[in-house]
């Protein structure tokens, strides 16, 4: 069957599938999903857990022979295979034989980026619609960004007024990951209070920490020096690089744009207000950045966020906090 993520709870209190997958491109809604499945299957007694991940160094042979394997101990196992371009290849035969009988002692956590139409019609994914619960993850629409924003914040016992909700709402532009990270910075200041623009610039002033949007600011700015120092003490401090990684690709595809429309002679003023930038240090740094990067730059540095994303999700040998370091080297070179 398919259900939506609200819905995803109330099936899991009923009862556990054999198999679910969760599929989607916002990291954060699909993690959440997932975590829900976990613990439901820890509460269970499927306390053993084996992960896969389906790149082309997997052997499929072995993912089949786990599902007939008994476990060391007897436990209830929870298998979970990331297939991170969304489609199963090679791994199609072990899945249709493992969903035409799937063990009672396992339960399956499939993790995928969205699925395209033609997987959808494959003989695997109809065998898992019969079996288990898919569940896809779409991301929060613009119009209804500022609602999910204000939500998150009530179930950390905060309350935002209506100039700090444009603030963030304008600040993440529907990056979840960043937005939820903002608003436990946020909840450090205090559960059941109102947050109101002052509080959100005291929570800057006060925050030791530098942030992933300062970072970018740096990058864009090609203040390369600064941003390595940045990388060093956000690496150290554990954030999590995705949520940084999506404002500068946001933020770089806005500075591209904006090369376009200074050469058809548009004010860069009013073409960052139209695409939602109200905060004057932000559009002057996108309007400095268009001046001073070339389009090749532009272009290499949006393969570098490529880059960074395979090895922020463990399919670089590389660290993604060494690709940033690239990155601040390549944007503080000034085009010629």
């Amino acid at each position: 069957m398919k259900t939506q993520p609200a819905q995803l709870p109330q099936l899991l209190k009923k009862s556990l599938a054999p198999v679910y997958l969760i599929s989607g491109d916002e990291p954060l809604l699909v993690q959440e999903c997932c975590d829900q499945v976990r613990s439901a299957a820890r509460d269970a007694g499927f306390l053993e857990r084996m992960t896969f991940h389906a790149d082309h160094q997997l052997d499929w042979n072995t993912v089949g022979e786990e599902f007939g394997s008994l476990s060391l101990f007897a436990e209830k196992r929870r298998i979970e295979i990331h297939l991170p371009t969304g489609k199963l290849g090679d791994g199609r035969a072990v899945l249709e034989r493992v969903l035409q009988d799937p063990p009672e002692d396992i339960i399956l956590l499939l993790i995928s980026a969205r699925l395209d139409a033609a997987e959808t019609r494959r003989k695997w994914y109809k065998e898992l619609q019969n079996k288990g619960v898919h569940v896809p993850v779409w991301p929060v629409d613009g119009d209804k960004f500022a609602g999910w924003l204000q939500q998150r914040a009530k179930s950390r016992g905060l309350s935002l007024t209506r100039g700090a909700l444009n603030i963030l709402t304008e600040r993440l532009e529907g990056n979840l990951l960043a937005a939820s990270q903002e608003l436990d910075r946020l909840a450090l200041f205090g559960t059941g209070k109102t947050i109101d623009e002052d509080v959100i610039e005291q929570a800057v002033q006060d925050s030791s920490r530098f942030t992933g949007f300062e970072l970018v600011t740096e990058l864009l700015a090609g203040r390369a020096p600064h941003a390595r120092k940045m990388i060093g003490v956000l690496k150290q401090e554990g954030e999590n690089p995705l949520g940084l990684l999506a404002v500068l690709v946001r933020d770089l595809n806005l500075t591209m744009e904006l090369r376009a429309a200074a050469a058809q002679r548009e004010n860069p003023s009013a073409f960052l207000k139209q695409r939602g930038v109200f905060q004057l240090q932000r559009a002057r740094t996108i309007e400095q950045a268009a001046r001073r990067l070339s389009r090749p730059q532009l272009h290499s540095a949006l393969e570098l966020c490529s880059d960074i994303d395979r090895a922020a999700k463990g399919f670089s040998p590389s660290s993604p906090w060494s690709y940033l370091e690239d990155m601040a080297t390549l944007l503080a070179t000034r085009a010629t």
